[in-house]
């Protein structure tokens, strides 16, 4: 296991990355914490013996928001006449508009390219202007680059697939190349410099935006292993099946897994989410008082499910605009005696333009009487990508909407009238002020604002009604006709919701739309209005922010190591109080006690969990063998196993107690019979378990029910990981109610729902060896208790409760110890099952005893090297 990652990960990879210069620092590297600049460009600070590596906390309580995305909130024009870039703030843009949500003196720092070529000879000044004016610091990707990142990897690849469209044919998608992949990580790569140059990791907050920066966040976290780091994606995202098919998969898991908080517009996006990182990274979630939280490496990794919304004051100040006015008596003129029907989308593949007309192509068929009546205005954004796709989709469009007017129209009179040309901000307010119904008809969109913003414009301003001569008073109305598989679907309960490739349901929902009564219009326009006036994009803001705040409370409250090269970086995040348990502490303190108490799991810890062998072998059986003749020693094997296994197995360790099934089996010695509290008669609850267990098995592909003497336990880890666990669940609450009588618990674990006896457990067992230490008068002054899962917490949770056990005459030195850094109820740990074989060999060396016998009798020779260089 690696305790500290490679300087820089690029140099990690197993392919040649291109060949692009390593970013240089245009920014002066500002001073935030105490200490030498060197030492914190390395980005290590004070590093710890253990590998933890955050720098000085500084004084300063002042926090920044650090908002990093694919392009900055700024418009960029170079001056014809001086030739000089000039730079304003785009006022339309969601980065800029979510600071709505915070204090005036908060401050946000942005980090992101420009839409423009900046050459560089100008890119240093450009830089420092940036910083200075706007608080802003541009990442310049070379030309190369930043081709095969925003337009190869991210349109081509990742777009297109987080929208469910699969390469299958190379006129349907571009296939995976990794050359475009190797770009994304290295302008990733640039956008973390970026970043390091400006943060105060103690004090800032930062915010990552959208699917071009799914790797940013292993970067960051690599540099400071405790940065507070949000990410919130505004694309869907897709389902396994879909997800699964990417070939770096893995990689953009763990990237997001590196946040403390991820945002989604939608559940279902979060559940797919949850469900690919359950199928390929093996991770659970649960709820933790209402917040769903991923257990990754002991950091909790927070889940946000809440759709971005609009800017109140923006689109209201538009409305007030004369210029707003006039164009809506213009349109009331042009239009008088029509419904008008209002679409504004992005000319793409998903935002099913073609869908919708051909929808009014059946619309007008079927409804006859709609005819001459009805209007729909589509106005047609430009395209913010290019290819075959688009142009094919232009084309459909225009000949559905020509046919429909040929078909349709008549003199004075087009069904169908697209607008295909930049529509200024005040046009668009008009449209949405005047229509009588907003139909959105995308087949795949990640939130889609445009039903928000036609809420608001319909309702209204005092200065709009005045100018158009209408009572404030008056009743407001809106009709929504919605796509299912749109983000802000969810969130208009009180839209009608279609399927956009069911073109006569779509048909319907419009004529529904336009014939229902104004009395209904009303309470669903105010139902919606209440919504989205109070879920505005302030509120987004600041919402997430103060969930990523809850989410990094606990930073500090434990030890961070970071581990695994490359995109696996991670960091392990521990108790304070949990370290590697020294080979010269423990001997020392085995040294000098008189009676000791021993408890060992077997797989995981003498026998490797992945050995397909689970036989001991000889080093195993040595070990055992050299500790339990030494007679201040009671040592005890404690499995889940079988007792005719184990003592099968374990037969030449004579004086080896044995504690199988958890318990519910114990031995003292081979010479010794077997022990248990329980009667033949108390099983007969099994009775009942097995038909259940059985049904569940039947119905449940690739599950399993494993018969002990003292439990029935039913395994689903080769089912499907959903359908596993939902039935596990399902199990665990029939069961408990068909046992809700019986003397048994019923425990869901990792992929098991067992049932056994009341107190049956690790734990229990342990307690009743050292009880029967102390009734013979040999309390033990040492107690080691080694295990790897989640059985063995009870054994930790056991011993450590003998510090306060009133029958011993003085504490005893504990020993918890798990194996693998992990969270755990031990206050130590150790590495691997090597490392455990070789501690226990130096508590066998140290036992003056056995050790000229041990040494004569050790048949591994790097054991042995270990023994004598601890002694």
């Amino acid at each position: 296991m690696v305790s500290r990652s490679c300087a820089n990960f690029l140099d990690l990879a197993s392919w040649d990355l291109l060949d692009f210069p390593r970013t240089q620092r245009a920014l002066p590297r500002v001073m935030t914490v105490p200490g030498i600049v060197s030492e914190l460009d390395g980005g290590y600070g004070d590093v710890d013996g253990d590998g933890s590596s955050d720098v000085t906390s500084s004084n300063s309580s002042h926090e920044r928001k650090i908002i990093v995305s694919n392009m900055l909130p700024l418009q960029a024009k170079r001056d014809t006449e001086t030739g000089q870039w000039c730079f304003s703030w785009d006022e339309d843009s969601l980065l800029l508009q979510l600071r709505d949500g915070f204090s005036s003196d908060t401050e946000f720092v942005y980090i992101g390219s420009l839409n423009a070529d900046i050459g560089a000879s100008e890119q240093e000044e450009v830089s420092q202007k940036l910083l200075l004016d706007f608080n802003c610091v541009p990442t310049f990707l070379p030309k190369e680059m930043q081709e095969k990142f925003y337009s190869g990897f991210c349109k081509h690849h990742l777009w297109p697939l987080f929208h469910y469209m699969l390469p299958m044919f190379p006129d349907h998608g571009d296939r995976f190349d990794r050359r475009l992949w190797q770009a994304y990580v290295s302008a990733n790569k640039i956008f973390s410099d970026r970043v390091m140059e400006v943060i105060n990791p103690e004090d800032d907050y930062v915010w990552i935006q959208d699917y071009h920066l799914m790797v940013l966040p292993t970067f960051l976290r690599k540099r400071f292993n405790r940065i507070k780091l949000g990410f919130f994606l505004h694309s869907p995202f897709p389902s396994s099946e879909i997800y699964r098919t990417l070939p770096v998969r893995d990689d953009l898991l763990r990237g997001l897994l590196n946040c403390d908080l991820i945002g989604f517009h939608t559940f279902d996006y979060a559940r797919h989410f949850l469900s690919c990182c359950s199928r390929m990274l093996g991770l659970d979630y649960e709820s933790k008082r209402g917040h769903i939280g991923l257990d990754y490496f002991g950091r909790t990794v927070f889940i946000k499910i809440l759709p971005v919304g609009i800017h109140m004051g923006r689109l209201e100040s538009v409305l007030n605009l004369p210029s707003t006015a006039a164009k809506m008596k213009e349109i009331q003129e042009q239009f008088k005696g029509k419904k008008l029907i209002l679409g504004i989308d992005d000319m793409d593949i998903f935002k099913g333009i073609s869908l919708k007309l051909i929808a009014m192509e059946h619309l007008f068929e079927t409804y006859w009487h709609m005819r001459g009546k009805l209007v729909l205005i589509q106005i047609v954004n430009p395209a913010r990508a290019s290819g075959k796709d688009v142009e094919e989709a232009k084309r459909e469009t225009y000949s559905t909407a020509k046919r429909i007017n040929e078909r349709y129209g008549s003199a004075g009179y087009q069904p169908v009238i697209l607008i295909d040309r930049l529509v200024p901000r005040y046009e668009k307010t008009a449209y949405y002020a005047m229509a009588d119904c907003c139909l959105v008809n995308a087949v795949r969109d990640g939130m889609n604002l445009v039903p928000y913003k036609y809420i608001i414009c319909r309702q209204g301003t005092p200065g709009m009604d005045k100018a158009m001569g209408i009572s404030h008073e008056s009743p407001r109305t809106s009709m929504l006709v919605v796509s299912e598989f749109i983000g802000c679907s969810p969130s208009l309960s009180g839209a009608i919701r279609v399927n956009p490739w069911d073109v006569d349901a779509v048909a319907e929902a419009v004529n529904l739309a336009l014939t229902m009564g104004e009395t209904e219009k009303r309470l669903r326009h105010e139902k919606h209005y209440h919504y989205v006036s109070t879920h505005d994009v302030g509120y987004w803001a600041k919402s997430f922010m103060q969930d990523l705040e809850r989410a990094c409370r606990e930073h500090y409250n434990k030890r961070c190591w970071g581990i695994g090269f490359g995109l696996s970086f991670r960091v392990l995040s521990l108790s304070p109080s949990f370290r590697k348990l020294s080979f010269d502490h423990i001997v020392s303190t085995y040294r000098t006690t008189e009676r000791r108490a021993i408890f060992l799991d077997y797989d995981g810890t003498l026998v490797p969990e992945s050995s397909i062998i689970k036989t001991p072998n000889a080093e195993v059986l040595s070990v055992l063998k050299s500790l339990c003749r030494d007679p201040k020693n009671t040592v005890f094997v404690v499995s889940g196993r079988g007792w005719e296994s184990l003592s099968d197995w374990l037969s030449p360790c004579e004086n080896l107690g044995i504690a199988a099934e958890h318990g519910y089996f114990i031995r003292w010695s081979s010479k010794k019979e077997w022990e248990t509290c329980y009667s033949s008669a108390d099983a007969e609850w099994k009775t009942m378990v097995e038909p259940v267990m059985r049904s569940y098995m039947d119905a449940t592909d690739g599950s399993t029910i494993e018969y002990k003497e003292s439990a029935l336990v039913w395994h689903h880890q080769d089912a499907d990981p959903d359908f596993g666990s939902c039935q596990a669940k399902e199990l665990l609450d029939h069961l408990e109610s068909v046992l809700a009588n019986e003397p048994v618990v019923v425990k869901r674990g990792q992929h098991i729902v067992e049932v056994k006896p009341q107190g049956v457990s690790k734990g229990l067992a342990v307690e009743k060896v050292i009880h029967r230490m102390v009734e013979d008068g040999n309390p033990p002054d040492m107690v080691m208790c080694i295990g790897d899962d989640r059985s063995d917490e009870d054994m930790f949770e056991s011993i450590l409760s003998t510090m306060t056990n009133p029958d011993l005459p003085m504490p005893p030195e504990i020993f918890a110890c798990t194996v693998g850094r992990k969270p755990s109820k031990a206050k130590y740990f150790l590495d691997d099952v090597s490392d455990v074989l070789k501690l226990l060999g130096g508590l066998a060396a140290a036992s003056s005893s056995s050790k000229p016998e041990y040494q004569q009798e050790s048949s591994s020779k790097h054991t042995q090297v270990a023994f004598e260089s601890i002694i």
